[in-house]
């Protein structure tokens, strides 16, 4: 982190926020990584290089299989209540705190952003904090349904009716929820500084949310280990880990 090259795409970013207005952040996998939940695409690592995630995290598989699909998701499910926000999340938050950055856009299901202590956070994926009937389609929390599951496998039903409770977690093959989707778009609309953290951009739609900021002259930096494709309209590119870039872009941001 202490080379001039890393010094100086720093020094540039600082002040990309201090011209910024109205800035925003998009944040994937990748920024979880440090806090020990795996991500999904990463070569050798990432679990769609291990599992077929039509198999075994689509909602055609939950439907057809449900519990093959919950016991496969109940060993990512207890990493992620038990993960800790790094000092990435903990970065963002501090901006945010202090009025240079409006909010957040994640692909991430692990609540992170939140225990990190931002506020503005619009998880496009879902998340882990409820659940959806899948016979009555009431909603149910799940803080006293989590710990059973991980720890016994026991399955959540809906404390309604009984019926078997799917999390309200994104699958392949199921829309977004509309009104986080909207949320996200009013928070890009007038934006004029998008910062991409941890996120390959390989998946749509959220991989194309920055475009119309962008089309409207919005500046990009880029933090993510692997390249992407968004990289030749960035502004700033560092191919390196979020949580050796964020935590001192938000020192300088604030206190340099």
């Amino acid at each position: 982190m202490g080379s001039p090259a890393s010094i100086e795409l720093i020094q540039r970013s600082v002040e990309l926020f201090r011209h910024s207005k109205h800035s925003i952040a998009l944040t994937g996998a990748g920024i979880s990584t440090p806090s020990g939940i795996p991500d999904f695409r990463s070569q050798g690592s990432g679990l769609w290089t291990k599992f077929d995630p039509f198999t075994v995290a689509s909602l055609s598989a939950f439907r057809y299989h449900p519990l093959e699909v919950l016991e496969w998701v109940r060993p990512l499910v207890g990493k992620i209540v038990s993960a800790e926000p790094n000092p990435a999340h903990t970065a963002l938050a501090r901006l945010e705190q202090a009025g240079r950055l409006a909010g957040v856009i994640t692909q991430n299901i692990d609540g992170l952003h939140q225990k990190a202590g931002s506020k503005c956070v619009f998880e496009i994926h879902g998340n882990l904090r409820s659940a959806t009937c899948t016979s009555c389609y009431r909603k149910a929390a799940t803080d006293q349904l989590i710990q059973p599951f991980v720890e016994c496998g026991s399955v959540p039903h809906c404390p309604s009716c009984g019926g078997l409770l799917k999390p309200d977690i994104v699958l392949f093959g199921e829309q977004l929820p509309h009104d986080v989707v909207q949320g996200a778009e009013k928070l890009l609309e007038g934006c004029d500084l998008v910062l991409i953290a941890g996120s390959s951009l390989e998946v749509t739609p959220a991989a194309s949310m920055p475009i119309n900021a962008l089309n409207h002259g919005a500046k990009l930096i880029i933090v993510n280990n692997d390249p992407t494709y968004l990289d030749e309209r960035a502004d700033l590119t560092f191919h390196m880990d979020v949580i050796d870039v964020l935590p001192r872009l938000a020192d300088e941001v604030l206190n340099g």
